[in-house]
């Protein structure tokens, strides 16, 4: 007898290609999580071949994350987050940090990855008294990030904007500009903005070497950028200290556990819409 039932959907992780490697899940296999696929892995090691080094960075960087989220929440007071460039789910998520500090936090995670997406839904969530969403759209369409997340988010409100490595997957610097102006002029004054960036500022012609090996892989292009270039994708804001800084030297005083501070490949600042 024939099969004449009806096709079934498709599940995000029947759009995941586990034959071409993906910056997140490297990310998350230089991190020691499980969510990656023996092409990540072998690429990953690869480039640790160019940056042995970049492990630290990865690490760096994520605990770069938890001290920004935690000074937002707890001296800023900003109860509201757009968190651009999720990645996958690890320990201390924007959430976790910004939800102990006040549980009635409401965190929206932006990223176009399906792994990405399924982890998301099934791990990222809320206290009962904030909120978690996740919504699936690409950090060149700003518009569609911040109306998909005004079904969570108070735009009238103040909004900490989290980008971390994802504006170097924005070659032009004219472009990644206009995206943080168009995602900062869509806040009110009060709101905050953070951004991480792989630069040329340490180990520079090893990173150089690291991503062009990257961009030979058939993935998503990606380019480094100097302290004054990403500098600039900060200028409408108040940084606050130390300023514009490898993520290692952000506020380490924050972070007890980071022990011999040494500069990493990534640079970051944090800073508030006037």
């Amino acid at each position: 007898m024939a099969d004449d039932a009806a096709p079934q959907p498709l599940s995000p992780l029947d759009a995941v290609d586990s034959t071409v490697s993906h910056s997140a899940r490297i990310w998350n296999y230089w991190l020691g999580g499980k969510d990656n696929y023996d092409v990540d892995r072998r690429v990953g090691d690869e480039i640790l071949t160019y940056v042995p080094e970049l492990v630290r960075s990865a690490r760096a960087d994520r605990h770069f994350l938890a001290r920004a989220v935690r000074y937002l929440a707890a001296e800023a007071g900003v109860r509201q987050f757009l968190d651009i460039g999720t990645g996958l789910p690890t320990v201390d998520n924007t959430h976790e940090v910004a939800q102990r500090v006040a549980p009635e936090s409401r965190i929206v995670y932006v990223d176009n990855d399906p792994l990405v997406l399924t982890h998301a839904h099934a791990l990222l969530t809320s206290t009962p008294e904030g909120a978690t969403a996740y919504i699936d759209a690409d950090v060149r369409d700003p518009a569609a990030i911040v109306r998909e997340a005004a079904a969570t988010l108070d735009f009238d409100r103040p909004v900490a904007i989290t980008m971390l490595g994802i504006l170097n997957f924005v070659l032009d610097d004219d472009q990644a500009q206009d995206i943080v102006h168009r995602l900062l002029d869509s806040v009110p004054p009060g709101s905050h903005l953070v951004i991480s960036h792989p630069t040329t500022e340490v180990d520079g012609e090893a990173m150089t070497g690291a991503v062009g090996y990257w961009n030979s892989q058939g993935t998503a292009p990606m380019r480094l950028r100097t302290r004054d270039e990403l500098a600039r994708l900060l200028d409408r804001v108040t940084l606050a200290e130390p300023g514009v800084v490898s993520c290692s030297r952000w506020r380490p005083q924050d972070d007890a556990g980071l022990g011999r501070i040494a500069d990493v490949t990534h640079f970051c600042g944090v800073g508030a819409k006037p």
